[in-house]
């Protein structure tokens, strides 16, 4: 009996120490829930501090995250630091910049994983949530007039640029499957309208550290 438990316990060790590992290794994850305010995320400031409280919550402390939004003025590429980045699992998705921004990244809804390790819906599932706001052009650098105002407006005026992080969309083109790049939000930049395309106003964190 003594023995049975002991080996119990070892193996709810085991388990434990396997998933704090994996905690402490994500460095990147899709945001489980947006602001609530479409685009509206308060700045790129308030993007960065829902990232962290989200990690937060999810038990992985003592790191700097960033949002992964480019601005008027700043390329997204520039704003998550140098990499290698690991989901929740602990699969890595790319090893530096370059590599996220290839055709090396390891990008697919399978890994594309929300802060708790869970999947995201996509394309096909009810609601569709894969859209995810980055105001970017394929190669992580700005597209200036679609970040909804620096990430500041939630109505009907404003257009967001926005990728498929299940790589997935209407066709076989590249715009369709790129996870960073693949279409303007229609309609503003509000709850109703990002999810009029199949968002919900969700966005990548990146640790810089």
């Amino acid at each position: 009996m003594r023995r049975l438990l002991f080996l119990t316990a070892t193996a709810l060790l085991a388990v434990i120490g396997a998933t704090s590992s994996q905690e402490a290794t994500m460095s990147f994850f899709v945001t489980s829930v947006g602001s609530g305010k479409g685009a509206d995320l308060g700045g790129v400031a308030g993007a960065d501090a829902h990232c962290s409280s989200l990690a937060e919550a999810a038990g992985v402390t003592g790191k700097t995250w960033r949002a992964y939004l480019s601005t008027s003025d700043t390329d997204a590429r520039d704003r998550i630091g140098k990499g290698p980045w690991f989901n929740a699992k602990g699969v890595k998705i790319a090893d530096d910049v370059a590599s996220l921004h290839s055709d090396a990244n390891a990008i697919t809804k399978q890994t594309a994983l929300d802060e708790k390790g869970q999947m995201v819906n996509g394309r096909g599932d009810t609601p569709n949530r894969h859209d995810v706001l980055t105001g970017s052009k394929p190669d992580g650098t700005k597209i200036a007039d679609q970040t909804c105002g620096d990430w500041t407006l939630s109505g009907a005026e404003g257009v967001a640029m926005m990728g498929h992080h299940d790589r997935t969309g209407l066709d076989d083109s590249a715009a369709a499957k790129s996870w960073n790049s693949s279409h303007a939000s229609r309609g503003g930049c509000s709850q109703e309208a990002l999810k009029g395309t199949g968002g919900d106003g969700l966005f990548y964190c990146f640790a810089v550290n």
